[in-house]
């Protein structure tokens, strides 16, 4: 075997296993996000089917969990039975929000009459809190503290084991 095309091979994999290694461990789920450890970015939306226009300064005291996700999305159809149950299991403890991305009303009444719903979906007309928070797909949710900074970032769907430590992760900041 010729002893240079072997050096070059080795060159090329030894990093490639050290970087596979190096993220052994890491759950691909939780993000880095600039965003964690600032103060999150404000917004007052309007709950799908009306009523009064929800800011998250109106939020503070609790965690608040602001879930990103569209009707089209088969992740955030398959997350939204953990997170039904969750906010039904930590009401008074926690402010959940459903953000609705890139989506019709009208998909979404549809979609939370068949599948229910124990948390109110607040209605991004123009995109601007999804450009704010830096959502580049569906599900994202976002834990926020009590005090209004963003403690965690998660991409995919969420379980409800997920859901109840990052909760805690939020509550104990």
């Amino acid at each position: 075997m010729n002893k240079r095309v072997l050096a070059v091979g080795g060159l090329v994999t030894l990093p490639l296993v050290g970087l596979l290694l190096m993220s052994l461990g890491h759950d691909p789920h939780r993000v880095d996000s600039p965003l964690i450890g600032q103060k999150a970015p404000a917004f007052t939306l309007t709950p799908v089917g009306g009523g009064a226009p929800v800011s998250l300064e109106s939020l503070r005291g609790k965690p608040v969990v602001l879930n990103f996700w569209a009707t089209w999305c088969a992740p955030c159809f398959e997350e939204h039975p953990a997170l039904t149950q969750a906010a039904r299991a930590m009401a008074g403890q926690a402010h959940f929000f459903g953000v609705i991305y890139e989506d019709e009303e009208e998909q979404v009444e549809g979609f939370l009459k068949e599948q229910g719903s124990a948390y109110p979906s607040l209605l991004d007309d123009a995109g601007k809190t999804a450009i704010a928070y830096g959502v580049y797909g569906v599900p994202e949710t976002y834990f926020v503290s009590p005090d209004g900074v963003i403690v965690e970032k998660y991409v995919g769907p969420l379980t409800p084991k997920a859901i109840t430590a990052l909760v805690a992760q939020a509550s104990a900041r």
